[in-house]
C-alpha cells in the first residue's frame, strides 16, 4: 500500500499538505509505511486489533439491543502533532482551565461575573448542571476541575478551535494509554526515531494530583476510584485507571459515612478513604443531597466533603462549565478573570435564547449544527446539511419550545487523517481530546485521544456513533531523526 492515490480533497489533512506531500513531521512515517512489503500494513493492523481485543478494551453502548459491549475500533496510522503547534495547544488549554476554575469558584461564591453582566445570570441559574447545593463550598486547595478533557477540532484553513469542554467525568484516557502500548509494538523503529513524547506516566501523575487533595495530616492518603458499576459505558476505563494507580475500585454500596468520615468495606473491616476520583455524575453522588432515588451514591458523602473530611475529583458543581450555552461565553470568561485574549478560540456560536440569534438559527438550519446544552456522545444534535426537511422541522420546534437549551454553530469542515480501508488509504474526519490535570500545577498530557469518524463523509467521531481512534504522536522536536533502513 502507498499514498500515491491518496487525496486530501480540499480538507486540511493532518499528515499531508497535498498529493504525495507529507508534512515535515510526517515524512519519516510516510516513508516507512510505503517501504513495507505488500500486505504488511494490513497484517499489522489485524495484529493491533487482536492485541486490543485480548486486552479487553471495551466500551458499552446504552440501548444497544445487539449486545452492549464493544471493542473500540482502532487505526494504526497515527496522527502527528509537531512540537511548535503542541506548545500553542498546551498554553491555550492551561489558560482555559485556569479561567474556568476561577469561573466556577466565582459562580458558587461572589458571582462577580454575573453582577458585572459578563455572563447573563439567567444562563447560569437555568443551567441543568448548576448546583445550588454547592454554593459556598470550598474544594480542597481551591481547585474545582482536576481532570478535564477538552475537544479540539481543526477547520479547512488549519485553525484549531475548542469544540467543547468536559469537566465532569471526562472519559477516553485509557484508550490513549492502551493505543500507545499497541503502537510501540506495531512500529517500534519509526516510533523511536520520531522522538514521540511519552504518555505512560499519566496514571502516576493522576495519582499525585489526587493524593495532593487529601485532608491535612493524612501522611499516606487512601485514594479510590468511585464507579457506577459494570454497566457504565466507561467501566473498563474506571477499572483500568484504578489498576494502573494501584488503588481500589469501589461502588457506592462499598462505601459508608461513619462518624463524618468516608470508609470502604474491606475483608479486614472498614478503612477510611481520603480521596475519591468519582466517575459518577453529581445527580447520583449522594441521595441526601441530590437525587433521593439514587442507588449509586453514598448517603452523607456531600456533608463529609463539605466539612473537608474527604476530597472529590472532580468537585461537584463543575458541570456548570460543561453547559454548551456557558461555553459560548468562555472567551469573555478568559478576558474577565485573566485579562488575556483567548489562545484557542471557540467555534463561532449562536445562543438560541437570544431572539436575534434564534431567528438567524431558524432561518439557516440547513447550514448549521444544532446542539442541546447538556447532551454528549453525538446525541441531541442536528447536522443541518445532512438532515431531512422533517428533521429540521422537528429541531425548529424543539428550539422554539426550549430556546435556552440549544446552541448552533456553522458546519466546520473537520480536518482529516488517513485510515486503512479495504481499498487502500482514505481520508476520514478527526478531532482531538487532550487531557489536562490541575493539581499543584496545570499539566497537559502530550497527545490525547484522536477520534475518527470511520464512516466516509461522517463528521461524528463519537464511539457511540460508529467512531474509532488513533494514537496521537506529539513530537519532541520539529524534525524527527532519520534511521536509514528502519522499516519497523
Amino acid at each position: 500500500m502507498n499514498f500515491a492515490t491518496y487525496l486530501t480533497e480540499g480538507f486540511y489533512d493532518e499528515l499531508f499538505t497535498g498529493p504525495s506531500s507529507p508534512r515535515p513531521g510526517a515524512r519519516l512515517l510516510v516513508e516507512r509505511l510505503e517501504s513495507l512489503p505488500e500486505g504488511e500494513i494490513l497484517r499489522r493492523q489485524a495484529a493491533a486489533e487482536t492485541a486490543l481485543l485480548q486486552m479487553g478494551i471495551t466500551f458499552n453502548v446504552y440501548g444497544d439491543t445487539a449486545g452492549t459491549e464493544r471493542i473500540l475500533p482502532f487505526d494504526i496510522i497515527p496522527r502527528i502533532v509537531e512540537a511548535g503547534e503542541w506548545e500553542t495547544i498546551e498554553r491555550g488549554l492551561k489558560q482555559r482551565i485556569q479561567a474556568l476554575n476561577l469561573f466556577i469558584e466565582d459562580i458558587y461564591h461572589g458571582q462577580r461575573i454575573l453582577r458585572d453582566g459578563v455572563v447573563p445570570e439567567h444562563v447560569v441559574r437555568s443551567a441543568k448542571s448548576f448546583r445550588p447545593q454547592c454554593i459556598g463550598l470550598r474544594p480542597p486547595r481551591g481547585v474545582w476541575c482536576h481532570v478535564t478533557g477538552t475537544d479540539l477540532i481543526r477547520d479547512r484553513d488549519g485553525t484549531l478551535y475548542v469544540l467543547e469542554d468536559n469537566l465532569r467525568c471526562p472519559s477516553g484516557v485509557s484508550y490513549v494509554l492502551q493505543n500507545r502500548q499497541v503502537m510501540k509494538r506495531t512500529f517500534p523503529l519509526v516510533f523511536e526515531a520520531s522522538r514521540v513524547r511519552p504518555v505512560d506516566d499519566y496514571p502516576s501523575r493522576l495519582l499525585d494530583t489526587l493524593a495532593w487533595l487529601a485532608p491535612e495530616g493524612r501522611g499516606a492518603p487512601t485514594v479510590a476510584v468511585l464507579t457506577p458499576g459494570i454497566h457504565n459505558s466507561a467501566y473498563f476505563e474506571h477499572s483500568y485507571l484504578a489498576q494502573q494507580m494501584g488503588v481500589e475500585l469501589v461502588e457506592g454500596p462499598d462505601l459508608a459515612v461513619i462518624d463524618g468520615h468516608v470508609h470502604m468495606r474491606t475483608t479486614r473491616g472498614f478503612q477510611r478513604v481520603d480521596v475519591l476520583y468519582r466517575r459518577i455524575d453529581d445527580d447520583f453522588l449522594d441521595p441526601l443531597a441530590f437525587r433521593a432515588d439514587s442507588l449509586l451514591g453514598v448517603p452523607g458523602l456531600m456533608e463529609a466533603y463539605r466539612t473537608g473530611r474527604v476530597a472529590l475529583a472532580n468537585a461537584p458543581g463543575t458541570g456548570i462549565a460543561d453547559d454548551k450555552v456557558v461555553y459560548a461565553y468562555v472567551p469573555k470568561i478568559v478576558k474577565y478573570y485573566l485579562d488575556q485574549d483567548i489562545i484557542l478560540p471557540n467555534v463561532p456560536t449562536f445562543v438560541c435564547w437570544e431572539d436575534t440569534e434564534r431567528d438567524h438559527v431558524l432561518a439557516h438550519l440547513d447550514s448549521l449544527v444544532v446542539k442541546a446544552a447538556n447532551e454528549s456522545g453525538g446525541y441531541g444534535m442536528l447536522i443541518g446539511q445532512q438532515a431531512s426537511a422533517s428533521q429540521r422541522d422537528e429541531f425548529a420546534a424543539r428550539i422554539r419550545a426550549d430556546p435556552r437549551n440549544y446552541i448552533a454553530q456553522p458546519t466546520v469542515a473537520l480536518s482529516r487523517a488517513p485510515v486503512i480501508t479495504g481499498e487502500g488509504f482514505a481520508g476520514r474526519h478527526v478531532d482531538l481530546r487532550p487531557y489536562i490535570l490541575c493539581g499543584r500545577e496545570i499539566s497537559v498530557l502530550p497527545g490525547g485521544l484522536t477520534r475518527v469518524a470511520l464512516r466516509r463523509g461522517s463528521l461524528v467521531v463519537n464511539s457511540s456513533q460508529g467512531g474509532g481512534s488513533k494514537d496521537t504522536w506529539v513530537l519532541s522536536e520539529s524534525d524527527v531523526a532519520d534511521t536509514p533502513g528502519a522499516v519497523g
